[in-house]
């Protein structure tokens, strides 16, 4: 398992599963599970944006806390089209000139898990890969219980 750290309010977009794409400057070989760590930077122009206040940005929520892992994803393709100025399908959140890391199954944490993050793609300690396991075992249990 992979982690990469996303300023808010970007990772509450994730999070919230509107966010499809995550735009880096480096594409990635790794393919598989995604931690979405949001960093301690914020993006305060980024808050007025009509995508992120279509996703219900609220900086009170949980998930727009920072310097904490708030959800999993799937990393399932890079997109290197616009950087070859080329167009691409990847949506309104794919910024030109930007490889578009495309992100399925988004699952938010049910609180966030506070942690370090580092630029780039980075490895997390066997113990947070741990602690988000059995906080999504137990969610899920919760729901079973719950039918």
């Amino acid at each position: 398992m992979q982690a990469i750290s996303v300023q808010q309010p970007w990772a509450f977009g994730i999070a919230r599963g509107v966010k499809a794409v995550s735009n880096q400057s480096l594409p990635t070989a790794y393919r598989g599970p995604l931690l979405i760590h949001a960093s301690m930077r914020v993006d305060l122009k980024a808050c007025d944006s009509p995508h992120i206040q279509a996703a219900g940005w609220d900086p009170r929520d949980p998930l727009a806390t920072i310097g904490a892992v708030i959800a999993i994803a799937e990393l399932t393709d890079v997109c290197s089209a616009a950087t070859r100025d080329e167009p691409c399908d990847c949506g309104p959140w794919a910024d030109p000139g930007a490889y578009h890391w495309r992100l399925t199954s988004v699952r938010a944490l049910p609180r966030p898990i506070v942690a370090l993050g580092r630029p780039d793609i980075w490895e997390p300690k066997p113990t947070l890969v741990i602690g988000v396991q059995a906080m999504l075992e137990a969610q899920a249990a919760r729901l079973v219980q719950q039918d």
